[in-house]
């Protein structure tokens, strides 16, 4: 196994130029060290809606405090346009209750992540999803399902409440939506310790999670 990175400072949030001054959205996303999946995922989710009031963190069902991403993860971060500032003040976090209480929504690498979220907090466990597990389940739904769904919130109902309601389609989707074909196929592969080619992987099988949160987050402040 490769060599854990030089410890740092614990950083326990995104940096101001991800978090804006009024927060009206916060998700969180899960792995089990948080250096790798979970940081990356949270990066580009941040990246991808710096125009909202969206704050995206991230945790580690095994994490080190304070540990910083992985030279590979990294890099992925940056050739993907993540601001190198973002990057380099990432210090991974161990999960905690409050990080999964005060989460609108959890995004889960892998199906086991997802189980320990649910398991800190089983209230959650319809904003707790696999990555790759949301792309399937929000595939389902258009556009139009989705604002009718943010809709049932009610009329001029934040934006918080909006997604709430949109999530709840994509949740009520369990069951009803094709398996995959293997239920490995829900988790995004941990690239920890193995291939720049793994690595590469990892982030394609991520990307399809983040374009569908992204979708519904845009309808419910729509």
């Amino acid at each position: 196994m490769a060599k854990l990175p030089v410890t740092r400072r614990a950083t326990h949030s995104l940096p101001a130029l991800s978090t804006p001054e009024v927060t009206v959205l916060e998700i969180l996303t899960v792995c089990t060290g948080n250096i790798c999946r979970s940081p990356l995922a949270a990066q580009l989710l941040a990246t991808r809606l710096a125009d909202l009031p969206v704050r995206v963190s991230s945790a580690g069902a095994r994490a080190r405090d304070g540990m910083p991403m992985t030279p590979e993860a990294a890099d992925l971060a940056l050739a993907r346009g993540v601001d190198q500032a973002l990057v380099a003040a990432h210090g991974a976090r161990y999960l905690t209750p409050v990080h999964v209480r005060t989460a609108d929504l959890v995004l889960a690498m892998a199906r086991d992540h997802r189980r320990e979220v649910v398991e800190l907090d089983p209230s959650r466990m319809r904003q707790a999803f696999a990555a790759r597990e949301f792309a399937r389940l929000a595939a389902d739904l258009s556009d139009d399902d989705l604002r009718t769904a943010a809709a049932t919130a009610g009329q001029g109902a934040p934006p918080r409440e909006r997604f709430a309601a949109a999530l709840g389609a994509v949740a009520g989707r369990r069951g009803i939506t094709l398996p995959p074909a293997s239920p490995e196929d829900d988790d995004v592969i941990d690239p920890y310790g193995r291939s720049a080619a793994t690595y590469e992987r990892s982030a394609v099988e991520l990307e399809p999670g983040l374009v569908a949160v992204e979708r519904v987050v845009r309808i419910a402040f729509g």
